[in-house]
């Protein structure tokens, strides 16, 4: 055991308790939308795991409060797809750890982690304004915030790497204790060494790069839109890291829309607007992600308006993402409909089939494992929505291959991408139904594939049979040879084994048996 971590005890092999959270992160984020997962998941360490309860500590009590009510079936559901067994989960406080007391499920408390008479902090990741002539500070990148994918080698934790898992400095239980991040709200992962550039974000890419290089210039502002979980978060970090490189001395600020709009209301809850407009007025490179959700907001599209005027008559970069063009956005006033639509407007597309392949290939290398390359093709081919859902399938087979102690396989992410093995698993098929799916796939009768025909044309899709009735169903191996005309479990072993071997390098059988999985499943 490294240091105090904890051992949570699960089906063989064992697990530490950081693997097993970083798998059960790895599971949430591709069932959860972006903006729950990174505000409320992403923060959370695990603390210990005993037989039937697994402790996870938050930010703060606002935080833990808000886990418990809304997101504790969900987690309890991935624990135990990944354990097989009920874990209860329960949720303390970062500061608290150690002699915490679990937050109770319930109405989050806004305000208990500040000393009474004092309202809480405002603007927690956006900048102060700078003196005159002195430079701002730019805080150093986080070192607990970390890649949100367990690797199958290096999760035990490879040198310089954090983990989603990683256990936090314990703070005064008196203080809010929120995560170290920098004073932009950049995330430290966003740069463009590992954004991967294809047709699909080419244009979006070159005129990002500009506006880093010249901010104020030209491309103001910069109104980037897409499809969720196309890369349009990863590029406006980006921007300011690169932004950063070439000028220190900048002030930037990463906000959501919906911080902008919290910001707001507790700017005026608590008659500090004079200090709201000065945070936001005197910002050198100001970036809104998905500014749609301030339309139909009154207040702060007016607010917002006011602010994107003076920070443009100053010379002052603003960069927007949106899931849509501004004309598309209902609800916006026209005003700022107008503003945006000034700029350059650049949208960022769903990746062709050899970007997704290289988008894979680097998240690998990001988490320091080597990918087979079949593993990469078949994941690149399986019709994932967006990149989010891409690195999310890959997580679920490091997952599996970590959880399993199996090496990184194509029979193994076939496993891990049919749900078979994490989260919500789906129900077994029979041996018969596969044996159907295969003879209609295959264009045969059952009876050929029960019959002693050894021909090519038979014997190949009898052992896809055996395969994938060996994967998606619980018969043993007797069961799947009776169902094949009463074949011995060594023949079976032998059809299995043969397909198994083939599939790492024949990319028609593949596909092929992709096409039967998923219509056994219904495109599963």
């Amino acid at each position: 055991m490294e240091g105090t971590e904890q051992v949570a005890t699960v089906a063989a092999p064992r697990m530490h308790a950081r693997q097993l959270w970083q798998a059960v992160l790895g599971d949430l984020q591709v069932r959860l939308s972006r903006n729950a997962f990174d505000n409320w998941l992403r923060p959370t360490t695990i603390v210990e795991v005993s037989d039937d309860v697994a402790t996870v500590a938050a930010p703060n009590t606002f935080s833990a409060a808000t886990l418990q009510s809304r997101f504790a079936p969900q987690i309890e559901r991935a624990l135990a797809g990944i354990v097989g067994r009920p874990i209860q989960v329960q949720f303390t406080v970062l500061g608290a750890v150690g002699n915490a007391v679990p937050v109770a499920a319930g109405e989050p408390e806004d305000e208990a982690d500040f000393p009474p008479g004092e309202p809480p902090p405002m603007f927690g990741d956006v900048p102060a304004p700078r003196a005159p002539g002195r430079a701002a500070p730019v805080s150093p990148p986080p070192t607990s915030r970390a890649p949100n994918a367990p690797s199958a080698r290096t999760a035990a934790g490879a040198s310089g790497r954090a983990s989603a898992g990683a256990p936090a400095v314990p703070r005064p239980s008196t203080q809010l204790a929120l995560a170290a991040a920098p004073a932009h709200g950049l995330n430290p992962r966003y740069v463009y060494e590992s954004y991967v550039v294809g047709s699909s974000n080419r244009f979006a890419h070159a005129a990002s790069l500009s506006v880093a290089e010249q901010p104020g210039g030209k491309f103001n502002p910069f109104f980037v839109h897409g499809g969720v979980g196309l890369g349009k978060t990863h590029l406006l970090h980006a921007i300011g890291h690169r932004a950063l490189g070439l000028r220190p001395d900048l002030t930037i600020a990463y906000v959501s829309s919906e911080k902008f709009t919290n910001d707001l209301i507790n700017a005026i809850r608590a008659q500090r607007m004079d200090e709201f407009r000065a945070r936001y007025r005197t910002i050198d490179i100001l970036m809104i992600d998905d500014i749609q959700f301030i339309a139909g907001k009154e207040s702060t599209q007016e607010e917002f308006f006011h602010t994107f005027n003076a920070l443009y008559q100053s010379g002052k970069q603003v960069i927007i993402t949106s899931d849509k063009p501004p004309k598309s956005i209902s609800a916006l006033e026209d005003r700022l409909r107008s503003r945006f639509e000034g700029g350059l407007i650049a949208d960022v597309q769903f990746p062709d089939y050899e970007t997704r392949t290289a988008i894979l290939r680097t998240k690998g290398e990001e988490l320091g494992v080597a990918v087979p390359a079949d593993v990469v093709e078949y994941v690149a081919q399986k019709d994932q929505s967006n990149i989010r859902e891409l690195e999310g399938a890959l997580n679920k087979i490091l997952a599996l291959a970590q959880i399993t102690d199996r090496p990184l396989s194509l029979p193994l992410a076939m496993e891990a991408l049919t749900d078979a093995a994490i989260g919500t698993r789906r129900v077994k098929t029979s041996p018969a139904a596969v044996v159907e799916a295969v003879a209609v796939y295959y264009k045969i009768g059952v009876a050929a594939l029960r019959g002693r025909a050894r021909s090519q044309e038979i014997v190949l899709p009898r052992q896809v049979a055996m395969f994938l009735a060996r994967q998606e169903t619980d018969a043993s191996l007797v069961d799947i040879g009776r169902e094949l005309g009463g074949r011995d479990h060594t023949t079976v072993m032998h059809g299995i084994a043969k397909i198994e071997r083939d599939l790492s390098t024949n990319a028609a059988l593949r596909g092929q048996v992709m096409a039967v999985r998923e219509a056994l499943f219904g495109g599963g």
